[in-house]
């Protein structure tokens, strides 16, 4: 409904080359199409594409109910949610969508909390712990059913699915090129709070509705790191918070969960001893189809009169119209500050770093220096914090500096010197050297076979406990992941680094504070962590860019 009017709204304002819409239901799209089509103004081309966009590109027409209970398409589901992101991402169907179409600009108007919290995890969790008493008790169970349930319940979690999607529609954007992604969300209440008498049709209070509302709002925080990624579109949202309503007034057949309900004659029966929630509907005397009048409001469902008048009066949900929407949508596609974007209200908000903070930054790096000289000790990295990178980085930022003491030393050194002496120093400091083992990280040394460790290797990760096979291959991607690496290459690494770095020292740049960036930071006294921070920025692009 609102991805209609949005539609509708680009077309006859922006006109744009070519609008593509996407929905779950073929009939869905082919009537947005016909009708559009009908509105377009010369030149603006509409397609439409049908098909489940949180899936697999081979399953996209297939509904979801079909796919759990086929264990290898189950199988497939669980692979692409828990598994390797690089392979999901290739078969994603709205990676697929995006690639193909390349668009500028991208509209998200499904439901996503609607869809992701309505799997309903709750439901899956009685039925695996019922297989898990039945199992507990010996009773047996068909093992097609236990996996069958175990399967569902995992794959019902929110948060799993929530996060690869947001992680898909962001890399899928940054290939593209999108230059905006515009999220229509929801507050899961339509405004209304803890309190709200409104479920979809459970009783309440609603587990499900609330869960609902922790996707709708986990997806906000999602969005609002996507725009503090740099490379990515701008990312904007609107949350309506009241029902949205309407699409058409009419009279219609009812249906429930797909289904036609039929209008009986009623029976009559005392109440004694058991009552059945359900009887053969041959008992009763079929009369017709249900037919009422009744407001269409889109993904909310069809309401009643009695139904719409209590859920729009004031002091309950209200409603807000999807044309009111679209033009914000509009509005803000086109640059015009709305108020309405809960990203941008989210980013002023928060609370950044502090001058305070600043100043104390000093005081408690002197402090920690101060213990080390003390005790003797090396206070570089624990490994706790990461990624494994980080550990690794800063050990061999740290043996750099015990044994050159400034970027010019270092970069006046060849990289074998360099080799031999960081091997040197773990020899005459065997608690340095055992510091670091004992943390997880083991030390390559510099002919590439020979290993220094502890009890526990961080990385690989241990996913099964069991003995891998080592071959060259591996060694490499281990070491560049975690252990520190004495080998001559890996110090040629470092003086490249080193070279980029002295080359935009200070004085070599603007003057003034626009001379001052985080290459400029870096003195030619070596400063492990200032020198680590530059390398997660420049190589693994992690830097706030606000």
């Amino acid at each position: 409904m609102v991805g209609y009017q949005v539609a509708y709204r680009i077309a006859v304002d922006l006109r744009p080359d070519r609008i593509v819409i996407a929905s779950l239901y073929a009939d869905e799209v082919d009537r947005a199409v016909m009708g559009l089509r009908d509105l377009m103004p010369d030149g603006v081309e509409i397609i439409g594409e049908w098909g489940d966009v949180f899936v697999r590109d081979e399953f996209a027409r297939r509904p979801r109910s079909e796919l759990l209970e086929d264990p290898a398409a189950r199988a497939a589901v669980f692979d692409d949610l828990l598994g390797p992101f690089e392979a999901a991402f290739a078969r994603s169907r709205l990676a697929k969508l995006i690639a193909a179409y390349q668009p500028e600009v991208v509209v998200d108007a499904v439901n996503t909390a609607t869809a992701i919290s309505y799997q309903d995890v709750y439901t899956s969790s009685i039925l695996a712990e019922r297989d898990v008493d039945a199992l507990e008790a010996g009773r047996e169970i068909p093992v097609a059913v236990v996996a069958h349930d175990i399967d569902t319940l995992i794959l019902s979690q929110s948060l799993p699915q929530l996060i690869r999607h947001v992680l898909i529609v962001n890399r899928a954007m940054r290939d593209a090129g999108t230059r905006l992604y515009l999220k229509v969300g929801t507050t899961g209440t339509g405004g209304m709070g803890l309190n709200v008498p409104y479920t979809h049709s459970e009783d309440r209070p609603s587990a499900k509705l609330m869960t609902k509302t922790a996707v709708a709002f986990a997806h906000t925080g999602l969005l609002f790191l996507m725009d503090r990624t740099p490379g990515g579109p701008i990312v904007k949202e609107i949350k309506p918070a009241a029902l949205i309503g309407y699409s058409e007034v009419g009279r219609r057949t009812i249906r429930e969960r797909g289904k036609t309900v039929a209008l009986y004659e009623s029976h009559t029966e005392t109440l004694a001893g058991t009552l059945h929630l359900r009887m053969d509907p041959g008992r009763f005397s079929w009369m017709s189809d249900l037919e009422l009048p009744v407001v269409d409001t889109g993904e909310n469902g069809v309401f009643t009169k009695g139904e719409f008048e209590a859920i729009t009066s004031l002091g309950q949900m209200e409603f807000v119209t999807p044309e009111e929407i679209a033009l914000l949508c509009v509005q803000e596609i086109t640059g015009i500050n709305t108020g309405r974007d809960v990203v941008g209200a989210v980013d002023s908000s928060v609370l950044g770093p502090s001058y305070r903070a600043g100043v104390l930054r000093s005081r408690v790096l002197d402090e920690l220096r101060t213990l080390e000289e003390a005790t003797g000790t090396h206070s570089v990295a624990l490994g706790q914090l990461g990624p494994p990178e980080l550990s690794k980085l800063l050990w061999e930022i740290e043996l750099l500096a015990l044994g050159y003491g400034t970027l010019p030393a270092v970069l006046a050194a060849t990289p074998g010197e360099i080799s031999e002496t960081a091997t040197r120093l773990l020899a005459e400091r065997p608690g340095l050297r055992d510091t670091i083992t004992s943390l997880g990280l083991p030390v390559l040394h510099a002919d590439g076979r020979t290993l220094d460790r502890g009890p526990f290797i961080r990385i690989p990760e241990d996913v099964g406990g069991e003995p891998l096979p080592v071959t060259d291959a591996e060694r490499d991607a281990w070491t560049a992941k975690g252990w520190v690496d004495l080998r001559v290459e890996n110090f040629a690494r470092w003086q490249d680094r080193l070279r980029k770095i002295h080359s935009e020292a200070p004085g070599k740049s603007q003057p003034g504070s626009s001379g001052v960036t985080p290459e400029t930071t870096v003195t030619e006294a070596i400063e492990t962590g200032t020198l680590a921070a530059w390398v997660l920025a420049e190589e693994l692009g992690g830097y706030r860019i606000k």
